[in-house]
């Protein structure tokens, strides 16, 4: 009866991790599609404070396609002192975008409201080893569109702008991608990095937007403030779960755990398998007041 009660409750911890799904309300009939919403919130005399709010309010409604609510499963390997250690987590299969499947929009955030996001749906933002991870695994790959930088780069034109520009490259994957196919490409990403911290004011920090030959445009940048939010990043989101196996060239002593990404990235050893900038002790944002960048 012990071992029976032992396999049920592994069977059970599986079935957990494996809930490959997006932890929000369903979307209703009536709300909002993408090009609706990118409207309402395309009012100048707005602040990005109460545009960020209402993002949040929409995201918590459960506006968000049915298509990002599937998860991908990402794997990666290393070696740790000659033993092979695996990890398998998942992770929004593109960007985050509120709408349906058929009219969405992609919405920047700032890592605050990121932060806010990640936290509502028992999530976590990326770091740039998973950034490269996702991207190698992805089955959708876009070639990226950068618009020449001015300062419209953080209004909603530009926003509108790009996320058609995306969509039109997406229709010849129209049907794998609203199958929750692994997209990359597409978007920079806002990372979790020690670079966040250092300095007195909280940073943005970002990384990717990986060219077809896999090298990323965007090197890990910190050099803007926790309130910038521009038409290029977006938001990934990977589910705080995370499984582990451990010795997997021994015979003996093989492990299989669960975990979390903030734990792991703690570990003093199998940091490794998602960081490969060392132990990262703060592995979210502050979600601090908004300043004037």
């Amino acid at each position: 009866m012990k071992y029976l009660i032992s396999f049920l409750l592994l069977i059970l911890s599986f079935q957990d991790l494996n809930a490959q799904t997006l932890k929000l309300k369903p979307r209703k009939a009536d709300a909002l599609t993408g090009t609706a919403f990118a409207k309402s919130i395309s009012d100048s005399t707005l602040m990005l404070k109460q545009r960020e709010e209402i993002i949040f309010n929409e995201i918590k409604n459960g506006n968000v396609p049915n298509f990002l609510r599937k998860l991908s499963e990402v794997v990666d390997s290393i070696k740790i002192e000659n033993q092979i250690a695996r990890v398998s987590y998942y992770a929004l299969p593109d960007y985050f975008c509120i709408g349906s499947d058929d009219d969405y929009f992609y919405v920047p955030m700032t890592p605050i409201l990121a932060q806010k996001v990640a936290d509502l749906t028992k999530c976590n933002l990326p770091t740039k080893k998973m950034v490269d991870n996702i991207y190698k695994s992805a089955s959708i790959k876009l070639t990226p569109q950068p618009i020449p930088p001015t300062k419209a780069m953080t209004t909603l034109p530009i926003f509108i702008a790009h996320n058609d520009s995306v969509k039109i490259q997406l229709k010849p994957y129209l049907s794998k991608h609203n199958n929750s196919a692994l997209t990359a490409g597409n978007k920079k990403d806002v990372i979790i990095s020690n670079k966040i911290y250092t300095e007195k004011t909280p940073k943005v920090v970002i990384y990717g937007w990986h060219k077809m030959d896999g090298k990323a445009i965007q090197p890990v940048y910190n050099k803007h403030t926790n309130t910038w939010a521009d038409y290029s990043h977006g938001i990934r989101l990977i589910q705080q779960k995370v499984r582990v196996e451990e010795n997997l060239e021994g015979k003996t002593d093989q492990r299989s755990r669960r975990t979390t990404i903030k734990k792991l990235l703690k570990n003093p050893i199998l940091y490794k398998l998602l960081s490969d900038e060392g132990v990262i002790e703060k592995p979210f944002y502050p979600l601090t007041e908004y300043g004037i960048d």
